[in-house]
């Protein structure tokens, strides 16, 4: 959380560098952008991994501020889908968990950008950029799984013991997290640009696959949370040991916090110039 922090304090203050340095008012726009994309994540289901899973679409909408040719500020509301299935992996522990889920993240962003290079939208003499970006995300979701074809909510069901004798409180469905990555700009005319980005988010849950621990006695979650708890708690083909009840052996990683990335093409146009604007150096 440290190393985030100085993170961000670290982007925030070239923001605010770029932003006193007396540049000229002409350089500064206001662009929306709309977004289509997927995301995939890392976790229990899929501990290093990138851009694997079942990639799902996603849509998302955002407001940039450009307050020069280097700096800008953005807000987007983002929705990425994230489905998993440990049959689709290569370790045969994980393939013989035989857990899956889907979830729907909803993501609410103010990231700061910096480009590599002088850029403006619609300039075309300033065409091209590549950027880097920060900044801090509020989150909520919603891990599910499914039985005879119907998805089941499975933070309720405490499918690790929450909620009963056999474990603590259920796990928080919403949070903060800390999106960082990078992306390119294009310009198609005098008034549009396209965005290409990839960016991780960095969470504090383990909880996104609803994965993080140890198996629940399964006595006790059909006895005080329902047998539907206790099927989608435990799925495994062969049980370790040769045990009835899987009660305290390992069900998923407990202290690694997962992360899901965004990887996004985006449309964007200015709402603050008419496309005849002048462009001078």
């Amino acid at each position: 959380m440290n190393g985030a922090f100085r993170l961000l304090v670290f982007v925030f203050a070239l923001f605010i560098w770029g932003t006193a340095s007396g540049q000229r008012k002409f350089e500064q726009s206001k662009t929306l952008g709309l977004t289509l994309g997927t995301g995939y994540y890392l976790g229990e289901l899929n501990p290093t991994g990138h851009f694997k899973g079942r990639l799902q679409p996603g849509i998302g909408g955002f407001l940039r501020f450009n307050l020069n040719r280097r700096f800008g500020v953005r807000a987007a509301l983002n929705r990425t889908s994230l489905l998993y299935y440990d049959a689709d992996s290569n370790d045969p522990w994980i393939v013989n968990r035989n857990l899956h889920f889907k979830n729907n993240v909803t993501e609410g962003s103010v990231v700061a950008e910096f480009n590599y290079t002088r850029y403006q939208i619609g300039n075309t003499k300033d065409r091209f950029a590549g950027y880097l970006f920060a900044g801090l995300s509020l989150y909520s979701h919603m891990p599910q799984a499914e039985i005879n074809g119907v998805w089941y909510e499975l933070q309720p069901l405490g499918t690790e013991g929450q909620g009963t004798t056999d474990g603590g409180e259920r796990y928080a469905t919403t949070g903060f997290a800390v999106p960082f990555g990078f992306g390119f700009k294009l310009n198609l005319g005098h008034f549009s640009a396209l965005n290409l980005e990839w960016g991780m988010r960095r969470t504090w849950t383990d909880h996104l696959d609803d994965v993080a621990g140890q198996y629940a006695s399964l006595a006790v979650l059909e006895e005080e949370a329902g047998p539907l708890s206790e099927m989608l708690s435990e799925a495994q083909i062969e049980r370790e040991g040769g045990l009835d009840d899987p009660d305290g052996q390992m069900r998923g990683y407990n202290g690694l916090d997962d992360r899901f990335a965004v990887m996004s093409l985006s449309f964007t146009f200015r709402i603050d110039k008419s496309p005849t604007t002048c462009w001078n150096r």
